[in-house]
């Protein structure tokens, strides 16, 4: 007998192009991509000195949190990415805390991504073409201090 598609949760992969973006003090924000959704832990090797190995085990050491980076259409009047990141005054900026949900066909979230502490580290404007007919889009790179993921 033919799936009827009725148990498609349990089998199939989540489709990765349906999410929402909410930054904390700004509210959420239509964005055409984002990556850097990482975490690493840098390895420290270590070699105790009565070790008969001739070698070093290793563990886990600090944790590491790449830059985010987000992209979105320009609009007209759109001017909340360069108000955030004009508010870096003397090593200081407002820190926002930014959810990322990935959702289902409902639009409910299946996959949360939670970044702590969040603020705009790079901001690169659209490139500029006399003969291109793309859609102008403009790129944020925020850094934060680290992530947690929230399963629905």
């Amino acid at each position: 007998m033919a799936d009827d598609g009725s148990k498609q949760d349990a089998v199939w992969p989540l489709p990765k192009f349906y999410f929402s973006v909410d930054i904390g003090g700004i509210g959420k924000i239509p964005f055409q991509e984002v990556s850097g959704l990482d975490a690493e832990a840098e390895p420290i090797e270590y070699r105790a000195d009565d070790t008969e190995a001739f070698s070093t085990i290793k563990m886990p050491g600090l944790a590491n949190h790449g830059n985010v980076t987000l992209k979105k259409g320009v609009f007209v009047k759109d001017n909340k990415f360069w108000d955030w990141y004009s508010q870096i005054k003397m090593n200081t900026i407002k820190r926002e805390s930014v959810t990322i949900s990935l959702l289902d066909q409902e639009g409910n979230p299946t996959m949360v991504w939670k970044l702590r502490n969040a603020f705009p580290v790079k901001i690169t404007g659209t490139d500029l073409k006399s003969d291109g007919n793309e859609v102008a889009v403009e790129t944020l790179e925020i850094a934060h201090e680290g992530v947690t993921i929230e399963n629905a």
